[in-house]
């Protein structure tokens, strides 16, 4: 049985030792009992030295097999070459920094990189016995991560899809108009309503606020017209939808747009299904995807 170590990046930083397919102890920056940091304010280095006490707390001393980074952003070859919500992060050589960091400490494992969606859904695959089937999971947080197991060669920034021609629609964090994640992201939604806070923006809908339910109208049919795009281009299945923002899903609502949207016979029976826990399988889905990566 494996025991790698998993790590992941959102708005804290996660580390997890994973023997098989089960989590052991999980070590979180900033402490929950801790006053709150914002990520976006932590030099790369010092994320890499974060990330390195971690590991070396939860390894106690013991062989470990591999460590698995999940980091938001487009990820190749071990390098962060963009991440639009944690900016410092961009250019970073995240599995070469981090493997010489651990080499301090006496640690000489692999560190593989990977895009925080897809460690999630590699977690989803795992846990739930898909290995051998596409799952696709969009995560809802500051940004929209779309993560596919397996994974395929390419970018896979759907949150960064264009769903929208309005010229308006210019509150993506990367800057591009109509995307996505300018509709749905959480800092998107922020800047769209100055006066409320996204929780705020959803109970007026449902108490039938006119500007608050046509947003949660075109937020709902911004997902659809994600998960449909993929469909057309990958086929129908079953998507699942994670992060801190998943609460905020009408299940029937998207799945109604989403008829809309996928008319053609061959291409139906695509579902939606809400993921608890999410952190918890990121960490599992980084650490089997090292080990993964070590046998190619």
């Amino acid at each position: 049985m494996g025991r790698s170590i998993g790590v992941l990046a959102t708005r804290y930083l996660w580390a997890g030792i994973v023997e098989g397919e089960q989590l052991g102890d999980v070590k979180v920056f900033p402490d929950p009992a801790q006053p709150q940091v914002d990520l976006k304010t932590v030099p790369a280095g010092e994320i890499i030295q974060i990330l390195r006490g971690q590991i070396r707390v939860l390894a106690a001393g013991r062989p470990v097999e591999s460590v698995g980074a999940g980091f938001p952003g487009v990820i190749r070859g071990g390098v962060i070459q963009e991440s639009p919500n944690l900016g410092q992060l961009k250019g970073l050589r995240i599995a070469e920094e981090l493997r010489a960091a651990l080499l301090c400490d006496g640690m000489d494992v692999p560190v593989t990189a990977i895009n925080d969606a897809d460690a999630l859904a590699a977690g989803i695959a795992a846990t739930h016995h898909y290995l051998d089937s596409i799952v696709r999971v969009w995560y809802l947080g500051d940004g929209i991560g779309f993560g596919r197991h397996p994974h395929n060669d390419g970018v896979w920034e759907a949150g960064h899809m264009v769903v929208s021609l309005d010229p308006r629609e210019r509150f993506c964090g990367c800057g591009g108009i109509g995307h996505l994640e300018g509709i749905m992201g959480h800092r998107a939604m922020r800047l769209r309503f100055l006066d409320m806070e996204p929780e705020e923006i959803f109970a007026a809908a449902r108490h039938g606020d006119n500007r608050a339910s046509d947003f949660c109208k075109l937020w709902h049919r911004a997902l659809a017209a994600g998960a449909a795009t993929s469909i057309h281009l990958d086929g129908p299945g079953r998507f699942y939808i994670a992060g801190p923002n998943a609460d905020f899903v009408d299940l029937h609502l998207l799945a109604a747009y989403l008829q809309d949207m996928v008319k053609m016979s061959p291409l139906q029976g695509s579902f939606f299904e809400l993921v608890r826990n999410s952190h918890d399988l990121a960490l599992i889905g980084a650490a089997t995807a090292s080990r993964a990566r070590q046998l190619l």
